[in-house]
């Protein structure tokens, strides 16, 4: 098994991120052309802790390196469980996601939390991600390593441009939201 792990702060309120959160894979988010399809499986809120807990299948297309089609396939398109739970109490959104395709060869379970950063947790928020990756190849101990070595190679990537398009989504989130603001104000001006 190979661990992938990162965090950073987004310069954005928690408020920000937990609703920005929905669009991540939007049209708004430029990096994230891979991702052809988001559905949502089910979304509950528990009433006695308010916790929303959505499940989604999220499907991808990557092309991936010729010797991994030879050991694998050709198969571009994969499917991934997620699981999410949004807790405004304790402001935390955590999605827990895990690959459902070439689960007979390879484990990936992701889990990544947004939580207000401790140094401005009124204006920032810290994601912190962590990724086990545990290629399942028998007794072929240098086929494993070599495919959990790429696999936590190809998650560092995609990790930088899913924060990249993050951005981006979350820019064009709060320029949304300031001008439906400044509409709002605008027509309560000429009422009044």
């Amino acid at each position: 098994m190979k661990v992938f792990s990162c965090s950073s702060d987004f310069d954005y309120s928690w408020d920000e991120v937990s609703t920005g959160n929905w669009q991540k894979y939007s049209p708004w988010n430029k990096k994230a052309p891979h991702v052809i399809a988001v559905d949502t499986l089910s979304r509950t809120v528990d009433a006695a802790t308010g916790i929303l807990r959505t499940e989604r299948l999220i499907t991808t297309k990557q092309e991936s390196p010729r010797w991994i089609k030879a050991l694998l396939g050709d198969c571009e398109t994969s499917l991934v469980y997620e699981t999410s739970y949004v807790d405004p109490a304790a402001k935390t959104v955590t999605l827990c996601s895990h690959n459902l395709t070439w689960t007979n060869i390879l484990s990936v379970r992701e889990t990544v939390t947004y939580s207000p950063s401790k140094t401005s947790p009124l204006t920032k928020t810290l994601m912190t991600q962590r990724a086990e990756i545990t290629a399942i190849a028998g007794g072929w101990e240098r086929i494993k390593n070599k495919i959990e070595s790429f696999s936590v190679e190809r998650f560092q990537q995609n990790a930088e441009n899913g924060k990249a398009g993050f951005e981006m989504v979350l820019a064009r989130a709060r320029e949304v939201f300031q001008e439906e603001r400044n509409s709002t104000m605008a027509k309560q001006a000429a009422i009044a």
